[in-house]
């Protein structure tokens, strides 16, 4: 009987299949975007883009013809159409109550919503987490729903009809998701900042003026230009709460457009373009900050 180990029979490794090479992989490692991948992006770029220029169409437009050929371009550039809606709706007037508007609602959410924000993210409070479910859920509420009792608290109060009533509901309404947003980025930034500060002898308040201030300028900025667009196109509470011509935001400008039953169409868009421009420019110098600040806040999904 032999006692000998029976030799391993090992089997022949398969042959590997050759890998496909990427076809559509560029030298960086990206993808490239197929047909179908810059159709998908044609028809997107069509849906957002299409009405804006549909409306800068009808801006240059006569009445007749924006109601014979809505989408076409115009025959002639009526540049007097910005000039009739301007001298017609007091844009000028309302242009500067929505700056003073904005600057106040700025400034108030900013400041608010950063100490919140600093406090949350920095300090160990107690009961932050409910603060923080507090906040989520005021951000979620229909802002409808304080119509009536702010009503009747601001005409007891002396605040209706004042502008400064109203920056008091706009900063109210918006510092809970400024707060969120801001708190969020200032989570981003390293706590070996604010130790190597405690180590030099640096209080909180020095730490959060020299360290934290300076480093979360780009969340700051964010905050404020999403609080100014806020400020600036809202429209319910303007005609709530306000109630003399001379206090009327340039929101609330487009009444003065309509006769009877009928809208004009063409100064609308004229008006609309020229409320454009002052956040439009707004955006464009601070636009590289506004994105780092998109980026770290978290709101570019």
């Amino acid at each position: 009987m032999s006692t000998g180990t029976v030799p391993q029979q090992t089997r022949p490794a398969r042959p590997t299949r050759p890998t496909r090479p990427t076809r559509l992989a560029t030298v960086d490692g990206r993808q490239r975007t197929g047909i179908g991948g810059w159709a998908i992006l044609l028809i997107l770029a069509l849906f957002a883009v299409g009405p804006l220029i549909i409306f800068v169409f009808a801006a240059f437009k006569t009445q007749s013809e924006l109601v014979g050929d809505p989408f076409g371009l115009p025959a002639d550039l009526l540049w007097s159409n910005f000039a009739d809606a301007w001298n017609q709706a007091h844009m000028g007037r309302g242009l500067y109550n929505s700056l003073v508007l904005v600057a106040g609602t700025v400034l108030g959410t900013v400041v608010i919503a950063g100490l919140a924000a600093y406090a949350m993210a920095r300090l160990d409070l107690p009961g932050a987490g409910s603060v923080i479910l507090y906040l989520l859920v005021s951000s979620a509420l229909p802002m409808q729903m304080f119509l009536v009792p702010l009503f009747y608290i601001w005409t007891r109060t002396g605040l209706y009809d004042t502008k400064l009533g109203l920056i008091i509901i706009y900063c109210a309404t918006l510092t809970p998701f400024a707060t969120l947003l801001l708190r969020a980025f200032l989570l981003t930034l390293p706590r070996e900042l604010e130790e190597a500060a405690r180590i030099d002898g640096a209080g909180e308040l020095k730490i959060a003026a020299r360290v934290i201030l300076p480093n979360a300028l780009s969340g700051i900025l964010t905050v404020a230009l999403v609080t100014a667009l806020a400020a600036y196109n809202e429209f319910l509470f303007a005609v709530t709460f306000l109630q003399s011509e001379s206090q009327m935001p340039i929101s609330t400008s487009f009444f003065s457009f309509q006769q009877a039953y009928v809208q004009n169409a063409v100064l609308n868009a004229a008006a609309g373009l020229i409320m454009l421009l002052p956040m439009l420019g707004l955006f464009l110098v601070l636009q590289r900050r506004f994105v780092a600040g998109i980026a770290n806040t978290g709101m570019a999904g």
